[in-house]
């Protein structure tokens, strides 16, 4: 079993419990936490063997329960990144949202899946499935949604995240995991100096509460082209439009060798540099998000590929982020 613990870490304000998994295989150790889904820890070695947590968290549950904004490792939903007016109309019908990120919806409002407690148990000998019910109305969204995040470490240690949901009217479904990752070790200072590799030739722009302004645009000649590995720098809150072929991205630090590569069935990804982050416990750029997805605002766009789920389908999603050295 790659399952070695399951411990109590505590209980949220409303005394709900909340327990702490930890899974170990092929040199990857991960801890996970029942409330908001949350990966606390993930510990890699270095090229000379030696391991720290490449995930930015806090050591305790207070820290979590404690804080709103930066989805530390978070699973966030029912819609990741914004929905902008908190608004959108399905099949002729207006539903409002909590304007929680100025005038538009972030991360499924004011509390998403991020500050809920999963029900959670074993899956297979490798993984853990969380699972809960959304209940029709909740933050705003129709239907009763039936959702499940199933998290595996597979024989070379990667951590794969299978998602998959099912509801009883039309809904929106657009989840993601929000794991800060340095792969110098969380705490250990700015992530920015990082190499990335994004496979994508277009970026969704943005307005200045950054909900995109219509058409992806391409990449050819600007700051978002990272078709070849270089440094990451700063000031990203931007969705790329996947080019589907071959990994979606991939991150790699100098200085301990650690690569982090990203797969997955998703067509967007938010690259967010932390750029906001405040001190308390990390500084601007301490971690970089890789936030596999689909468009920012697809309710509102009809030219972005659909969230829409609706009764009798099945959504499904998974990502998988690898861990090596070089």
């Amino acid at each position: 079993m790659t399952v070695i613990n399951t411990e109590r870490v505590g209980t949220t304000g409303e005394g709900t419990p909340v327990d702490r998994w930890t899974l170990e295989r092929a040199g990857t150790r991960l801890r996970l936490l029942t409330y908001g889904g949350i990966v606390q820890s993930v510990g890699i070695p270095d090229r000379n063997g030696t391991v720290a947590n490449v995930a930015l968290g806090f050591p305790d549950l207070a820290g979590y329960l404690g804080v709103g904004g930066p989805y530390f490792g978070a699973l966030v939903g029912r819609y990741a990144n914004r929905i902008g007016g908190a608004a959108f109309t399905l099949d002729g019908r207006t539903y409002r949202l909590a304007p929680n990120d100025g005038p538009n919806s972030l991360h499924g409002g004011e509390r998403g899946f991020d500050r809920r407690v999963w029900d959670a148990e074993p899956a297979g000998d490798h993984g853990v499935r969380l699972s809960r019910i959304s209940p029709d109305g909740e933050e705003g969204f129709p239907g009763r949604l039936d959702i499940s995040a199933t998290y595996t470490l597979d024989a070379d240690g990667a951590l794969r995240i299978d998602y998959r949901a099912v509801t009883d009217a039309p809904t929106h479904v657009n989840p993601t995991n929000h794991t800060y990752w340095n792969l110098g070790g969380a705490g250990s200072g700015t992530a920015t100096g990082h190499e990335l590799r994004i496979a994508a030739g277009h970026i969704t722009p943005v307005d200045s509460s950054a909900v995109p302004t219509g058409e992806p645009a391409p990449v050819d000649g600007t700051r978002f082209d990272f078709r070849e590995p270089r440094p990451v720098g700063s000031g990203y809150d931007h969705n790329f439009v996947l080019d589907g072929t071959g990994p979606a991205a991939e991150l790699y630090d100098p200085v301990s060798g650690r690569v982090l590569t990203v797969t997955t069935t998703e067509p967007g990804m938010q690259l967010y540099t932390g750029d906001h982050f405040d001190g308390e416990p990390y500084g601007p750029g301490d971690g970089i998000a890789l936030e596999t997805q689909h468009f920012p605002d697809s309710p509102n766009r009809p030219t972005f590929p659909s969230t829409v789920l609706r009764p009798g389908e099945v959504f499904v999603s998974t990502t998988t982020f690898g861990f090596g050295v070089r």
